[in-house]
């Protein structure tokens, strides 16, 4: 049974979002992790959300989510246009660096999944240091072959984690936790992105002055102007124009939108 409060969710292009603050999420989390229970976390940023439109497997990955949330400061404005409003942007690396200090202080464990073997080695190293009451019960790379999924889904469930992080693109880590999360035996799932690169010293994060004025995504593109120009460009404009849709007439919810149909199974396989 979940005990978990409740409370009202944000209904958001189409989506249910927790207007949930970072330090709520955390204690979600460590409620979680002490009576077992799945806690699938998803997180939506502009691009997400306009690509949640043509690939419904990212789609559908998020429907099943214990928790969705706004990493994403347009979101967030835009929730509060639309009269839905969230009370804060719940960043991936922020919540992934304040779960990790969960970990050290309740003394849990985590496993680590994703970026080249050298990141992650660096990755595991930072949280040695920063954190060293988490216990670090496994770890793999994520460069790995599709053959060798299902040994690594086994591999993760023998550990025993508290915690599992995947530093994996998208896609590619809502179809892995779609096809093994069952197998998975965790209580709190968290794809961090590139926030291992971040960790591990490879790519800088935008400055707090510009994660502020929402900026972040421009930070992106100065560091990575060909591959992120275009990018950016599209996804911002096409964000805008669904906004101003929210504006004329809400979208309705996606169907299965909070039912949290696969996170809710995460543990019982």
């Amino acid at each position: 049974m979940n005990v978990q409060p409740r409370h009202d969710r944000r209904l958001l292009f189409g989506f249910q979002l927790d207007p949930l603050t970072l330090d709520e999420v955390v204690r979600r989390c460590s409620v979680a992790i002490a009576l077992r229970q799945p806690m699938l976390i998803g997180v939506l940023n502009a691009a997400k959300i306009v690509k949640a439109r043509r690939d419904d497997l990212l789609l559908h990955s998020l429907l099943d989510c214990n928790l969705l949330l706004a990493d994403g400061q347009a979101v967030v404005w835009a929730s509060r246009l639309l009269k839905r409003p969230l009370p804060e942007r719940v960043a991936g690396i922020d919540l992934f660096e304040k779960l990790l200090a969960l970990a050290d202080r309740e003394e849990r464990s985590i496993y680590l999944l994703g970026a080249k073997p050298e990141v992650l080695g660096a990755v595991k190293e930072a949280v040695r240091q920063r954190f060293p009451g988490a216990r670090i019960a496994g770890s793999h790379h994520g460069y790995f072959a599709e053959d060798d999924s299902e040994e690594i889904a086994r591999e993760i469930g023998a550990s025993d984690a508290d915690m599992l992080f995947l530093g994996m693109t998208s896609p590619r880590k809502e179809i892995f936790v779609a096809k093994f999360g069952p197998a998975l035996n965790v209580s709190v799932v968290h794809g961090v992105g590139g926030s291992f690169d971040i960790m591990a010293g490879q790519t800088k994060r935008a400055p707090v002055a510009w994660q502020r004025a929402g900026m972040e995504w421009a930070y992106r593109v100065v560091q990575e102007p060909r591959r992120m120009w275009w990018r950016y460009l599209s996804t911002n404009t096409s964000f805008i124009l669904l906004t101003i849709g929210e504006l004329l007439r809400p979208a309705h919810p996606f169907e299965g939108a909070g039912s949290g149909s696969a996170a809710s199974g995460i543990r019982h396989i």
